[in-house]
C-alpha cells in the first residue's frame, strides 16, 4: 500500500523542527531546491500517518504551492505510479484560494497575494497587477469546482482519497453550488473544520506568533485525526 500527500507547507511540515520551508533555505541543501527540509518531512503528519497505517510514503507538497500545482503533480504521479500501487490512498491539504501556478520560460512560479513573490522581471508588472485585483469571492469558486473535478477524476480510477482545507474553506460557497463530496473531503464547507481551525481547538500553538506553521505535536496531532478519520470511514 502507498499513501500519496500532497499540499502546501503545512503538508511539506515548514518550520516543524528547523527554520526552513524549503530544503534550499538550508544551504547545505540548495540541491534539493523547493522540496520539504527532510528534517521536517521526517516529523510531517504524513510521514508519521504512513508509519501508523504501516504503509509507503511519497510527499509532492511544496511550501507556497497553489492548488493548480498541487493538481497538476497529483495527476502526474498517479498516471506514472498508480500501476505499481493497487492500493493506494491519496490525501491532499488544499492551500489558499487566491495562489496561482505560472509557467514563465519551461519554470513553474507559484504566485500568491503577498506581494513579495520571486517572479522574473519580465512579469513583475503582471504580478503586481494580480495582487492588486485578486477577486477572492471568484478565486473560492475557481477552487471549489477546481477540487471537485479532481475528486471526480480519483473516483473515476477508483483511488482512495481523502481532502481537507488547511487555512480557507467554503463556507461562503452557496447551498445550491455545494457538491455531496462521500467521506472524501473532511468538512468542506465550515469554517471550524480546517486544519489549522481543529489544531487551535485542541490548544496547539504556531512556532511562532507571526507564522501559519505548527511544529511536531501539531503534525502528531493531526495524524491521529486523520487515521480516525480514515478508520471510521472504513477507507483502508
Amino acid at each position: 500500500m502507498m499513501l500519496y500527500v500532497n499540499g502546501d507547507s503545512h503538508t511539506a511540515a515548514a518550520e516543524a523542527v528547523n527554520s526552513y520551508a524549503f530544503a534550499e533555505d538550508d544551504s547545505r541543501l540548495g540541491h534539493l531546491q523547493r522540496m520539504p527540509h527532510p528534517d521536517n518531512l521526517a516529523v510531517s503528519w504524513g510521514k508519521q500517518l504512513a508509519e501508523l497505517i504501516k504503509t509507503g510514503f511519497k510527499c509532492d507538497a511544496e511550501s507556497a504551492a497553489s492548488n493548480t500545482r498541487i493538481i497538476r503533480t497529483t495527476k502526474e504521479w498517479v498516471d506514472n505510479n498508480k500501476h505499481n500501487y493497487p492500493e493506494l490512498i491519496v490525501i491532499i491539504g488544499w492551500s489558499t484560494w487566491e495562489r496561482e501556478e505560472w509557467l514563465i520560460d519551461d519554470t513553474y512560479y507559484q504566485i500568491g497575494a503577498s506581494g513579495i513573490d520571486d517572479v522574473p522581471s519580465s512579469h513583475k508588472e503582471q504580478y503586481k497587477k494580480f495582487v492588486a485585483n485578486v477577486n477572492w469571492t471568484e478565486k473560492t469558486s475557481q477552487a471549489h469546482e477546481d477540487a471537485w473535478e479532481l475528486h471526480k477524476w480519483l473516483e473515476n480510477k477508483d483511488i482512495t482519497h481523502v481532502f481537507f482545507n488547511c487555512n480557507n474553506d467554503f463556507s461562503e460557497i452557496l447551498v445550491k453550488e455545494r457538491h455531496n463530496w462521500g467521506t472524501s473531503y473532511i468538512q468542506p464547507y465550515s469554517n471550524h473544520g480546517t486544519y489549522d481551525t481543529y489544531l487551535k481547538s485542541k490548544c496547539y500553538y504556531t512556532v511562532s506568533v507571526d507564522s501559519y506553521h505548527y511544529s511536531v505535536d501539531g503534525h502528531t496531532e493531526w495524524s491521529r485525526f486523520l487515521l480516525k478519520y480514515i478508520v471510521n470511514n472504513n477507507l483502508i
